[in-house]
């Protein structure tokens, strides 16, 4: 799915008005209506509403839906800021229907004005502000929405939550409204794909209002949403004749001692991505372990206690290197040395990339496609520091351009980078994955994949998708606060079930 700006989005909605023969009323009557039934479906019958309308579309938006689910027998009520003298068009063609039902569904109020002692129970409708505030609120609609942050109730947002902006991520101490519940209209908002709008937007659910399809298709997007029908576009079904060599072969370098389990996750997940044999380089003193754990893949070894050499991966068909190797004199000379020599397609992460922004200069060595897999601090240290998430992305991109390669920005919504600069932000996931280990699993996903002749950047986004479902399975069986690493790989056939659907 594509993330437009706030500027396509809105063309877009001028485009279906025009191409459709309809007007904008009736588009918000087509919003309103798939709104009232998400919120009908998804919320118990015998809730009651308070609908908190401002005075734009986004107020006509809440109105419409006031009216609706009265309509449809719920208990409601909505209430109009009067924060300007005048409303919308739209939105004073919606209160004057609410107003020809019944006068009593719906109060102005004046500025200064605030609504007290709404009872716990009753669920809040924000449909204050909408998609077009570009500056932090102010004034008597910041005092209102502070004032509507306190009351303990359910809050869904229509849209966005107000106060919040579609392409620039809030900022410390910015006047929001922290909902529950957001019902995006058509498309997520880049914003709801970086963490510091998670504690305004809560569950982010996609409502189809119906927008021109054909302008969605033709319109060029930097940023897209990967969801499960896109990954079934990916996914390449094994051959019934196929052997262990139609696979590939996959080579995983890494470890020391006292992190053997990194190799041992990284490999048992390289396993289960689907790839026909594994062979991983690793300290003598991860031999035993290895050989024991995981007796499907095969074993080199080199040094004592640290990887003191990466050999023998002539024959792979992709590499991963990194997990639990450390960076000393020797790990760099290894890496070195496979950067220099080796032209197989490369998934590089933890102390490969630690090692990395310790010697810049190794950059220039990585070949077309090479997929670095940082979390955010990784990155920094890579590629400097940036002044909030959003802008980190947009520097992933600009270095992925620049050295003609993928990068796998690791979070909630992993956003995965082509050389080209497209990203696509993962949707699968949760906050259980954020446990040790987790990260040489996804390298174990990815590698396994190249190995078997994706693309580099298919590879990443179909292994973050992997990662983030089998994340999930193991969440729903384990809880979030209780899954490990190895719960990941565990559902790894499940997730790949799902795809298989």
């Amino acid at each position: 799915m594509k993330i437009f700006s706030v500027t396509q989005i809105r063309t877009c909605d001028e485009h279906t008005i025009k191409t459709e023969g309809i007007t904008s009323v009736d588009l918000m009557e087509r919003a309103a209506l798939r709104s009232a039934t998400w919120i009908k479906e998804n919320l118990p019958t015998e809730h009651l509403f308070v609908v908190l309308c401002g005075p734009g579309n986004n107020g006509g938006d809440g109105l419409a839906i006031a009216r609706l689910l009265h309509q449809r027998k719920v208990g409601v009520k909505a209430f109009v800021l009067q924060s300007s003298t005048t409303l919308s068009a739209d939105c004073a063609i919606n209160l004057e229907r609410l107003q020809q039902i019944d006068p009593e569904l719906v109060q102005v109020l004046q500025p200064g004005t605030f609504i007290t002692g709404i009872p716990a129970h009753i669920v809040v409708i924000d449909a204050i502000l909408g998609t077009g505030v570009n500056r932090p609120v102010v004034g008597w609609i910041a005092d209102f929405i502070e004032q509507v942050n306190e009351l303990p109730n359910r809050k869904i947002a229509i849209d966005i939550p107000s106060g919040l902006q579609c392409d620039t991520p809030p900022v410390a101490n910015e006047t929001i409204l922290k909902v529950h519940d957001t019902l995006s209209f058509q498309f997520y908002k880049r914003v709801y794909m970086h963490p510091e709008s998670s504690v305004y937007t809560g569950n982010v659910h996609i409502v189809d209002i119906g927008l021109s399809k054909s302008f969605i298709e033709k319109t060029q997007a930097h940023y897209y949403s990967t969801d499960a029908e896109y990954i079934k576009t990916l996914y390449k079904k094994r051959p019934s004749f196929g052997h262990k060599g139609t696979f590939g072969k996959a080579y995983i370098a890494g470890g020391q001692y006292g992190k053997m389990g990194a190799m041992v996750l990284c490999s048992k997940a390289a396993l289960r991505s689907g790839v026909g044999l594994v062979t991983v380089a690793l300290p003598e003193s991860g031999y035993n372990i290895l050989q024991t754990a995981v007796p499907e893949a095969m074993c080199h070894t080199s040094g004592s206690k640290t990887l003191e050499s990466i050999l023998y991966w002539e024959d792979a068909d992709a590499l991963g290197i990194g997990p639990g190797m450390g960076t000393d004199a020797a790990a760099i000379a290894a890496l070195t040395h496979v950067l220099d020599q080796c032209n197989k397609p490369m998934v590089l992460d933890a102390d490969a990339l630690n090692i990395i922004a310790a010697h810049p200069e190794l950059l220039s060595k990585l070949r077309k496609g090479t997929i670095l897999t940082p979390h955010p601090k990784e990155f920094a240290r890579l590629f400097g520091s940036n002044t909030n998430s959003m802008v980190q992305v947009d520097n992933a991109r600009i270095q992925a351009m620049r050295y003609n390669i993928c990068i796998v920005l690791k979070g909630k919504h992993t956003a995965v980078i082509s050389p080209e600069g497209e990203c696509r932000y993962n949707t699968t996931g949760n906050a259980g994955m954020a446990t040790g280990g987790a990260g040489d699993v996804l390298t174990g996903i990815i590698t396994g994949l190249l190995a078997q002749g994706y693309s580099a950047y298919n590879a990443s986004v179909l292994g973050v998708y992997l990662h983030g479902l089998a994340g999930d399975m193991a969440a729903a069986t384990h809880s979030q606060e209780a899954m490990v690493a190895t719960d990941i790989i565990d559902n790894m056939g499940n997730a790949w079930k799902m795809i298989n659907k």
